[in-house]
């Protein structure tokens, strides 16, 4: 078999895994609750939308006094921005850029270009919009129609769902994935407000776009329903931050581009349908099992939705008193922990201080004070608000912007914060500690395999962490998604049961899950394999004022292998003295104390060459691994860990 063969076979292969990841796993709970379709049949809402675009909240281009008053301060800032892309040399996706996917992984060669066209057609276009002299108009439409020209507004990585299962796009069949959607919004936005400046210049720029707003984004979203994140013929699949992502960009194309009412309306309703699909799936508890990086795609383009559809029916179609949507918004504050440090299960990175514009809306939308004093909290020095390629939520974040600056930060952790159907646990003491851990399953939306976990804080310090995620590649969305260290049990705070690791899949869960003030409790047996032979395996925390107690009491029926129980920290670790671990971490230190007459530490230097790992923790962390000294079917380890 030659290499360019053997390459193909396993981008098939790679394919076939992608769509099993994304659309055959088995969701853990589906709730028919169909908030939106419950609240207006099609009549009902063909009824209730807003003719002719009124809805939209925004100045028109030509009212140069309204974006003046609407930029305020702001005008020269985005003018600025836009003088910086005069010049800029738009760049060509090229054939084997979307190559490079299948041959080496890398998305990154693929996903630049596009990327920085888009942005620079966003500040373009905010440019021209706080300007209006039409001074940016010439390169705005180079940008658009060079966009136009594309095969596809999908990315390499995405574009493996379509016939060929290939990473070069077939010109007969639109892929609607995230980028191809938020490109659509883009395009629509700009088509709104610049299509008669355009039809000024030539007819046929508007006319080009509008054509490939059309068989790009509506005509395949009404008329294909196999892309996995519609959701339209549910079947238990997963759904995760892609539903309300794309449905979002979607609808503002819908309501910006369609002018026949039936087509709106019937375009309106299946995205209603799908984004239903997506919070039947959400649990009540509105707990965001992605993690707060992702909140932002997944509760936040909810948002972002939501109040689309609100607009676009003059408030008659909304769902803003759902307890589940003020859930959603408040895992955001809930999982902050402080000085730029979050609850980081999943693909989440430890580092996040939230988009203060974004929470504020969710805070106003659903009447929350805790996201207001949130917001205001994460809210920098004044600066233009700028979202990329999302000029939908930039001009959201503009209109809001002046309540943001008026209101009070503040940020208040309650004691206990229980997620009683995601099962996250935030336990917090007046002595400074913070304790996240979790129970749940090893088949949630970007999953690691890390029931029973938990990250702990000191003085808003993390002591024991979660690595996070590394870099995307072709490995981290496939079959090989769990050859990566930051996927592994092992790499986790928890333990190698019999040597054997924690297994993915919806099977692999955590039972017997008890939650209250200062406590909680799980039996992580089930999280594990058959070979782990392992009956029961409760790991349980205890929190007081300056410490956290961490016991795993556990039987086996067979013995095989010493049992490994892991910690990973970061920061300096001083081993020098037997049953105590130092750690420092600045000025914060800490003391973990275990039994030397069982257990047999040994420490691993985990280098992080991935620079998405290293901004956050450095050049290395370290793996703390207590290995149990005797073979025994029954027993308990316990630890401690306090401030020093």
């Amino acid at each position: 078999m030659s290499v360019k063969t053997s390459c193909r076979t396993a981008l098939l292969r790679l394919c076939a895994a992608l769509a099993f990841v994304l659309s055959a796993t088995t969701a853990s709970a589906y709730t028919e609750r169909n908030l939106l379709t419950g609240r207006a049949d099609l009549e009902t809402l063909k009824a209730a939308l807003v003719a002719d675009r009124a809805w939209v909240p925004y100045p028109a281009y030509a009212d140069r006094q309204g974006w003046a008053d609407f930029l305020g301060e702001y005008r020269d800032d985005y003018i600025r921005r836009g003088e910086k892309r005069l010049d800029y040399e738009w760049r060509v996706v090229r054939a084997t850029d979307y190559l490079e996917f299948e041959r080496s992984g890398n998305r990154d060669v693929m996903e630049s270009p596009l990327e920085s066209n888009n942005r620079a057609i966003a500040d373009l276009l905010l440019a021209e919009l706080a300007e209006g002299k039409g001074r940016f108009t010439d390169q705005l439409i180079n940008g658009v129609f060079q966009a136009c020209e594309m095969t596809s507004w999908a990315l390499a990585a995405h574009l493996v769902v379509q016939p060929t299962h290939r990473a070069l796009p077939a010109y007969d069949y639109p892929v609607i994935d995230l980028v191809s959607g938020d490109m659509g919004a883009l395009l629509s936005w700009t088509y709104y407000f610049m299509h008669e400046a355009f039809d000024r210049v030539d007819p046929e720029i508007s006319r080009r776009l509008r054509h490939e707003l059309q068989v790009r984004i509506m005509d395949p979203y009404v008329e294909n329903d196999a892309f996995w994140w519609m959701g339209r013929n549910y079947r238990g699949q997963m759904l995760n931050n892609w539903n309300p992502w794309c449905n979002s960009n979607v609808l503002a194309t819908f309501l910006l581009m369609e002018d026949d009412r039936d087509r709106l309306a019937r375009g309106v309703r299946l995205t209603m349908e799908s984004v239903d699909k997506f919070l039947n799936y959400i649990k009540a508890d509105g707990g965001c099992e992605e993690g707060p990086s992702y909140w932002g795609h997944a509760a936040g383009k909810t948002l972002d939705y939501l109040e689309l559809l609100a607009q676009a029916t003059d408030g008659k179609v909304n769902v803003w008193d759902e307890p589940l949507v003020r859930h959603m918004g408040e895992y955001i504050s809930r999982s902050y922990v402080g000085n730029g440090w979050v609850v980081n299960f999943a693909d989440a990175s430890a580092k996040g201080d939230g988009d203060a514009p974004l929470i504020y809306r969710f805070g106003k939308a659903v009447g929350s004070d805790e996201l207001k004093g949130f917001a205001a909290l994460m809210r920098k020095a004044p600066a233009a608000p700028n979202c990329g390629r999302d000029v939908g939520r930039t001009l959201a974040a503009i209109a809001v912007d002046k309540e943001l600056r008026e209101a009070t930060p503040g940020h208040t952790t309650p004691p206990f914060t229980w997620y009683d159907e995601t099962q996250f646990c935030y336990l917090t003491t007046p002595g400074g500690l913070f304790l996240a851990t979790k129970g749940g399953h090893n088949d949630e939306s970007h999953n690691h395999n890390d029931v029973g976990t938990f990250s702990l804080w000191i003085d808003q310090t993390p002591v024991m962490i979660d690595a996070g995620v590394g870099t995307y590649t072709r490995q981290t969305f496939s079959s090989e998604r769990y050859t990566i260290w930051t996927m592994q049990s092992n790499y986790h705070n928890l333990p190698l049961i019999n040597g054997v690791a924690q297994r993915n899949g919806r099977k692999y869960k955590a039972s017997d899950v008890e939650a209250q003030p200062g406590r909680f409790e799980t039996n992580i047996a089930t999280a594990y394999p058959p070979e782990a032979k392992v009956e029961r395996w409760t790991r349980a925390y205890r929190v007081r004022k300056d410490r956290v107690d961490v016991t795993d009491d556990f039987v086996l029926t067979e013995t095989v292998a010493p049992n490994v129980v892991n910690f990973m920290t970061w920061g300096e670790v001083d081993t020098s003295r037997p049953g105590r671990v130092g750690i420092r971490v600045d000025s914060v230190g800490a003391e973990l104390r275990y039994d030397a007459s069982r257990l047999d530490l040994s420490v691993d230097t985990v280098a992080l060459p991935d620079p998405r790992l290293s901004r956050v923790w450095g050049k290395q962390i370290y793996r703390l691994s207590f290995k149990a000294k005797r073979l025994e079917t029954k027993g308990r380890y316990s630890f401690s860990i306090s401030r020093r």
